[in-house]
């Protein structure tokens, strides 16, 4: 079939089943602007509203616009120009916020680094990208002081009292009591952000994002969740910012809405009921774990969290279920409990959501792994692997996806960019099938495939109906050798508290039904 003609025909499937109240087009409230500019206008509009929340501090939009101005302007000063990059090794917190838009003001190159890295881990990503300045803490500063004789950096900002000795150091105090730079860059197609990868298919890669690939992402993946701009959008975040999908929920989504992001350096249960509670908080995103433990939390019942009206889960080893989901609505109120979206760096992770599909549960118990529709101005396709033509609706194939926050490549890898962007079109390298109605269903990626007896089944698709069973808790699929079958699946299980399943319990026939025909389905 036809490209065209097979997109068209999707795309009418996906418009007669989008649900009512969830967006069909994209609408930008502020305008097509840089984030530094979406945080002048909010300062002007709402200067007193909270913009960033962290340990009890509290920093209002008329702050933040003026402290990440003078962080501009120091920087500049530093001779820090459009295109140069600058590494932000910083955990959550509002200083990681500060130097985000000042790189971004000046049309410099965030360069996110995960603050746990060893020396060897952040020589790399320094190397790669390039970065001649870094931001760093006290707490960190070994790292930059064991890596320094294997980068090129000029100078180091450090948080806190450490100032390591014989480095070109300045204090952020310092920084932050510059002069202000008051100029903007607005090339919103311009270089404005490194996100690397975590390196699945060999080294981590620098995905090259720009501002109009964070923009499109932070009002297409918050334009279902009936909460607008300057409105009452509050987010709590205890991801790593340093992660794309952190940053979203962190950065983007709360400041481009001129909402309110109560930053959290880790998670802790009572300190994000009290975040809720206290701010009214309107959106979360957490592991299925994370929200049992809060429904288990002796102190639950002293907090109000019915605010939530958009809370989000990540079904990393626990599964989101509809027993869950019930147990949520019923204890807790607020929104439908969901699952947060399909997506990964290169495309800033939010390509496909399942916003208005809870009714009946729909979305949970579709199989294989239900995503959604994806959000306006963005085409996923199911093409073959061989040949890359799209398959009949419901076959199994490799998710393409084309999208306005399509990475422009990876950093100095014109190799790997050829491989993975073909015409517009990011291969993902991950199996799924679009069904009738255009949703996307997920299976997995090409080597997590268990072959048995020929058949291609999926570890997700055994852990979604292994996890429905009442007394598991969670569970995770491997493939082992087998010399009758080739392989098989083995399941690892944790129980719930009270289960009545045992350590010999045979659980494969509560699961045998439905993998053999998953089986036969996925057969190639």
């Amino acid at each position: 079939m036809d490209m065209n003609d097979y997109l068209a025909d999707v795309r009418e499937r996906q418009a007669i089943r989008r649900p009512p109240n969830t967006p069909g087009e994209v609408t930008y409230p502020v305008g097509e602007i840089t984030i530094p500019e979406h945080i002048a206008h909010w300062a002007e509009l709402t200067p007193d509203r909270i913009a960033i929340s962290h340990e009890g501090k509290e920093m209002r939009y008329s702050d933040l616009d003026g402290i990440h101005r003078r962080v501009a302007g120091w920087l500049r000063d530093a001779g820090v120009r459009p295109g140069d990059r600058v590494g932000v090794h910083l955990g959550n917190g509002p200083e990681f916020v500060i130097a985000f838009l000042a790189v971004l003001r000046l049309g410099a190159v965030h360069v996110p680094i995960n603050p746990m890295f060893r020396p060897g881990e952040f020589t790399a990503e320094i190397n790669d990208s390039g970065a001649r300045v870094v931001i760093t803490t006290a707490a960190s500063h070994d790292v930059v002081v064991n890596a320094w004789e294997t980068i090129d950096i000029d100078h180091v900002v450090v948080i806190g009292a450490v100032q390591p000795a014989g480095l070109p150091v300045t204090s952020w105090k310092t920084v932050t009591a510059h002069e202000p730079h008051d100029g903007c860059e607005t090339d919103l197609d311009a270089l404005a952000a490194l996100n690397y990868t975590g390196g699945t298919t060999g080294l981590p890669k620098g995905c090259m994002h720009t501002q109009r690939h964070m923009l499109y992402t932070a009002v297409t993946g918050t334009g279902g969740s009936g909460m607008h701009a300057g409105d009452d959008y509050v987010a709590v975040c205890f991801l790593p910012i340093f992660w794309i999908g952190g940053e979203n929920l962190g950065i983007l989504f709360p400041l481009v809405l001129g909402g309110t992001v109560v930053l959290m350096s880790r998670w802790n249960p009572t300190a994000v009921m009290e975040a809720i509670d206290r701010y009214r908080a309107t959106t979360m995103v957490g592991n299925v774990e994370n929200y049992l433990e809060l429904l288990d939390h002796p102190d639950r019942h002293r907090y109000e969290l019915s605010s939530l009206r958009d809370p989000q889960a990540v079904s990393f080893v626990g599964k989101l279920t509809p027993d869950l989901r019930h147990r949520w609505a019923n204890e807790v109120g607020g929104g439908a409990l969901r699952e947060c979206a399909y997506g990964m760096t290169e495309t800033h992770t939010m390509d496909v959501l399942p916003y208005g599909l809870a009714d009946g549960d729909e979305d949970l118990l579709a199989e294989p792994i239900f995503c959604g529709l994806p959000v306006p101005g963005t085409d996923i396709a199911v093409v073959s692997f061989e040949d890359g033509k799209p398959l009949p609706l419901g076959e199994v194939g490799e998710i393409i996806v084309r999208s306005p926050a399509v990475m422009t490549g990876y950093w100095r890898n014109p190799e790997a960019t050829s491989q993975q962007l073909v015409d517009g079109w990011l291969h993902t390298g991950d199996h799924g099938r679009l069904d009738d109605a255009g949703f996307l269903h997920y299976l997995g990626r090409t080597k997590e495939m268990i072959k048995v007896k020929g058949m291609s089944v999926f570890p997700a698709e055994v852990e979604v109906i292994l996890g429905r069973h009442p007394d598991i808790y969670a569970v995770a699929v491997v493939a082992v050798e087998d010399p009758d079958t080739g392989q098989r699946p083995l399941a690892f299980v944790q129980r719930e508290r009270g289960a009545s399943i045992g350590r010999h319990t045979k659980l494969g026939a509560y699961a045998d039904g439905d993998v053999q025909s998953a089986g036969r389905e996925n057969a190639q």
